[in-house]
């Protein structure tokens, strides 16, 4: 296989702390030879565990950039037992663009795993993670929210894997993370999805959805900082004690938990971000936006549960999703089957 054109201004053996980037080659009309410099920390201390971070692996949020950015800007490699890898901006061209794909290719970074080093910007970035990265790394976590078209209830979230072992990990390490609801998440779509590649090589993996809108809140924010930190202590890379709220335990068990619009037009939503509803409830009604006098398209929920995430903003197109729902899981963590 060709070598990944990226090169690192930082050494990844290196004790301390550095701050550098990921230097792509890009040629383009603007810059003959020009480069795209992906921002990157690293703080190294000692033989413990290695922790890679990133966020806006889709370019339009923002909890991720905020506490990555933070976090490289004032964590001390004394602190540190073991490396902590940081890339607040992971899809650095979409980020800059404010959307969820890259400007320069139109492929979602979240899509394209394991990437390919010969290909576009993107592909060539989720190589460089596949071959360069992901092995380095022990645990991994991956921030989301809803970007400009989804909004959700804050949650962490780990995925049903075959290996019982490999799931209790990740069920720990979600846990700990304490968003103020922890799910055991089901993907519309896990083809070339990053979760799955860093799955597949056995590592600790979990990743959020900490809101939506295209923006980020104060409490949102203070959710993906606390959780940050809450991880890094579970791994045993920073010291000190958990900082735990209470956390409502979900779980995704079928397809029926997500909600698609065959209309265009108006939404019109009867429930709101985090509500109960039983199978058959009035979801969302859609109003058509071309005429008037014309009755709405009415949505009904497809099981019982709680409203996990909703279509953000009021416009709609066919084919969109209009909500997810999840069920309530009485046990607690450590109380479920691996």
């Amino acid at each position: 296989m060709r070598d990944n054109p990226i090169s690192a201004t930082i050494d990844f053996a290196a004790s301390g702390v550095q701050h550098g980037y990921l230097r792509l080659p890009y040629s383009r009309n603007d810059s003959a030879w020009g480069s795209i410099q992906i921002p990157i920390t690293q703080v190294k201390n000692g033989s413990g565990p290695c922790a890679l971070l990133t966020g806006a692996n889709h370019g339009d949020e923002y909890e991720g950039p905020l506490a990555l950015i933070e976090l490289a800007a004032t964590l001390h490699a004394e602190a540190v037992s073991g490396t902590v890898i940081i890339l607040p901006f992971m899809n650095y061209p979409a980020f800059l663009a404010g959307t969820r794909v890259s400007p320069l290719d139109h492929l979602n970074m979240n899509r394209v795993f394991p990437g390919k080093p010969d290909g576009s910007p993107t592909e060539k970035i989720a190589d460089y993670f596949q071959r360069t990265l992901l092995p380095m790394a022990d645990l991994v976590l991956d921030f989301h929210s809803g970007g400009k078209t989804l909004d959700f209830i804050p949650f962490a979230a780990s995925h049903a894997l075959e290996d019982a072992d490999h799931q209790a990990r990740c069920r720990a390490a979600r846990d700990a993370f304490n968003a103020p609801f922890s799910i055991e998440m089901r993907e519309i779509d896990a083809l070339g999805m990053y979760d799955d590649a860093v799955e597949r090589l056995g590592k600790t993996f979990v990743t959020t959805e900490l809101g939506g809108g295209g923006t980020a809140t104060p409490y949102t924010t203070e959710i993906a900082r606390k959780g940050l930190r809450n991880l890094l202590i579970h791994a045993g890379i920073l010291q000190g004690d958990l900082i735990r709220t209470p956390s409502r335990l979900l779980s995704q068990d079928d397809d029926g938990c997500f909600h698609f619009t065959n209309h265009s037009g108006l939404v019109d939503f009867a429930v709101s971000l985090g509500q109960s509803v039983a199978k058959g409830d009035l979801i969302a009604r859609i109003w058509d936006t071309g005429h008037t006098g014309i009755a709405p398209r009415s949505f009904y929920a497809l099981m019982d549960g709680i409203v996990t995430a909703r279509h953000h903003p009021g416009l709609m197109q066919a084919g969109d999703c209009l909500a997810v729902l999840a069920t309530e899981i009485t046990a607690q963590p450590s109380e479920q089957k691996a």
